[in-house]
């Protein structure tokens, strides 16, 4: 009786908390005016064996040129971020703090595999010019001559964007390269699915197309859900190990243990609770022949391959290797479905 009485309690004080909350921000799907006529999310990577995960998207090519000039402080998310522009005028965005990292190495796998996704580069360090005497984030990680350590730079795009994308709703739900996606949000425990991390640019180039991708992928190679601090959710090399990764397989699909559920206490902020659980379904009921068949693509990938994806992402040789042979285990799960 007691007990019933607490959980009723607690429902009256989470939707309590739910009133005062303000309203998350709105999502920002394509008009259907603006919408491109062709979509692209997944684009045949050729042979897997060729691709340069040290580089990634980008290439060597196309690495940022200093001197580093401050533009502007970008407000976004929740990692202090601000835009640059490089010696050959070139733009990017810098990201600072617990994301820089997972995030480099994440984009390099996506797109090792065929996916969409944006050309970044991780730097140990980098002098910027201009800088504003105080940011309003990330003050504390600036050295007083404008280095800053530990630092992700994303090219700007060449295009357009066209705005965000959803994960209930888009152009290919049901299809072997959506489920693909899925899966490999689960390999990399990418556990932060908001529709505004996702991105639809404007093909350079090709009226009418648009590229889909996961634009932001920093929750990642932590804990396979959220939880009530980031230093275990994100960048976290012994919680990602320890994370369980497929939860069941059943004759035609396979379901896995990503995103997990929210710690209770997070019901007390019930738009964001409601939020995160109504994407719990991503990492569930996807069809095996889909998750076999992401599963072998990659299986291309070299050893080699796989830890320069961590090597680009600025990790010291011991996490390189391990978290490379916890990405290995995780394909080697799916292979075995």
């Amino acid at each position: 009786m007691h007990r019933n009485r607490l959980v009723r309690w607690c429902w009256v004080l989470a939707i309590a908390g739910a009133i005062v909350q303000p309203q998350a921000q709105c999502e920002s799907p394509v008009e259907p005016s603006s919408a491109p006529s062709r979509a692209i999310l997944w684009r045949d990577p050729g042979d897997i064996r060729l691709r340069n995960l040290y580089y990634g998207p980008g290439g060597k090519k196309d690495q940022p040129e200093e001197p580093l000039t401050f533009l502007k402080e970008d407000s976004g998310g929740t990692n202090p971020k601000f835009d640059v522009r490089d010696a050959s005028g070139t733009k990017w965005k810098a990201k600072l703090g617990s994301e820089a990292r997972p995030e480099t190495a994440a984009t390099r796998l996506l797109w090792a595999v065929g996916f969409v996704s944006n050309e970044n580069y991780f730097l140990s360090e980098i002098i910027v010019k201009d800088l504003p005497v105080r940011l309003k984030r990330g003050q504390e990680l600036i050295g007083p001559d404008g280095e800053v350590k530990a630092v992700r730079l994303q090219k700007g795009p060449a295009a357009k964007k066209l705005g965000a994308w959803n994960w209930n709703h888009n152009p290919f739900k049901g299809t072997r390269e959506f489920n693909g996606l899925r899966v490999m949000m689960a390999l990399l425990s990418n556990w932060d699915l908001k529709d505004e991390n996702n991105a639809i640019y404007a093909d350079s180039g090709k009226a009418g197309v648009g590229l889909y991708e996961v634009s932001d992928l920093g929750a990642s190679f932590g804990r396979s859900g959220d939880s009530y601090t980031n230093s275990i959710t994100k960048d976290n090399l012994a919680a990602y190990k320890r994370s369980k990764f497929i939860s069941k397989i059943r004759p035609n699909d396979v379901s896995f243990n990503f995103p997990t559920h929210l710690p209770f206490l997070h019901v007390f902020n019930l738009p964001r609770f409601i939020s995160y659980s109504r994407k719990r379904w991503i990492g569930q009921h996807i069809p095996r022949s889909d998750a076999k068949w992401i599963a072998a693509r990659l299986a291309e990938l070299s050893p080699e391959q796989i830890r320069d994806a961590f090597r680009a992402a600025g990790y010291s040789p011991e996490h390189v290797e391990a978290y490379a042979r916890t990405v290995e285990a995780r394909i080697a799960e799916l292979q075995r479905l």
